[in-house]
């Protein structure tokens, strides 16, 4: 753990409190509700399905694979986190969703309890990630798809990237654990840990979003807020380092200038693959 930081269950909630989750929106949710359609797609949802979303955070994809799948289907959110899966539960329409709160690495299901399974953004925070596929694979049903996104290097999401430089350069001990967000970059490591436990037809795409953030601020703030695992560490350093912190971002941030904002692209890997 990170000197004078206590990260609660997941990582990106601090504890049992309920998050913000308009700061989290801000931090994550914008950038990562791009690649939902591509994550869903690649899983095979379908019309009636019953889907498992695991490591729900917020319930960015599980709020639209309920579109999906209908009246008909029903969607299950697990995550580490009672505080974030309180909050993605307040999104969903009653009666069409239930919530879990359960560990990936070991989820509290029968074999083959549902037609799609998905996890958006969290295997990489899975302390062995293989174990988390297996699982993923033995409760979706035969000849059915598993689909995981993950983030790409660093230097292809600078606005998480510059972020967990910085942040190394006031906790060198702890890089490792900040730059967890990357740790699934590669994407032959993500194809063989597919193929490693019985996955067939694995696919892994490589796709590419840009927003535009209006100002500084308005991406600083959401740092600010503490919501997420380099948010809490940044707000764990004492005012002088978090004023280095901050500074060094900005810095880094200028590359991106587009008239008074900044125009930012990220890039995430989707892997799928039928059991």
């Amino acid at each position: 753990m990170m000197a004078n930081l206590v990260l609660g269950a997941g990582f990106h909630a601090s504890g049992t409190a309920p998050v913000d989750a308009s700061a989290y929106e801000r931090y994550i949710g914008r950038w990562s509700r791009m690649f939902v359609p591509a994550l869903l797609t690649s899983a095979e949802v379908i019309e009636g399905d019953r889907v498992l979303d695991v490591a729900t955070g917020t319930g960015e994809a599980a709020v639209l694979a309920q579109a999906l799948v209908g009246q008909r289907g029903f969607i299950v959110a697990s995550d580490i986190s009672p505080a974030m899966l309180a909050t993605a539960s307040d999104r969903m329409t009653p009666g069409l969703f239930g919530a879990v709160v359960a560990d990936g690495e070991a989820l509290p299901f029968r074999d083959s309890a549902f037609g799609a399974v998905f996890c958006h953004l969290g295997l990489m925070f899975f302390h062995r990630p293989e174990l988390g596929l297996a699982e993923f694979r033995r409760v979706v049903r035969p000849e059915r798809r598993v689909a995981a996104c993950v983030i790409s290097n660093a230097e292809r999401a600078p606005m998480w990237g510059f972020l967990a430089e910085a942040l190394s350069q006031q906790l060198p001990a702890e890089r490792n654990t900040l730059f967890l967000s990357f740790s699934l970059a590669g994407e032959a490591r993500l194809r063989q840990l597919m193929l490693d436990v019985g996955f067939r037809d694995v696919r892994v795409l490589r796709e590419r979003r840009e927003g535009l953030v209006a100002s500084f601020e308005e991406y600083w703030d959401a740092v600010e807020q503490g919501v997420g695992m380099m948010p809490q560490a940044y707000r764990a350093l004492p005012a002088t380092a978090q004023q280095s912190v901050r500074a060094s971002v900005r810095k880094r941030l200028s590359g991106f200038r587009s008239g008074n904002g900044y125009l930012l692209s990220v890039e995430m890997l989707v892997a799928s693959g039928r059991r």
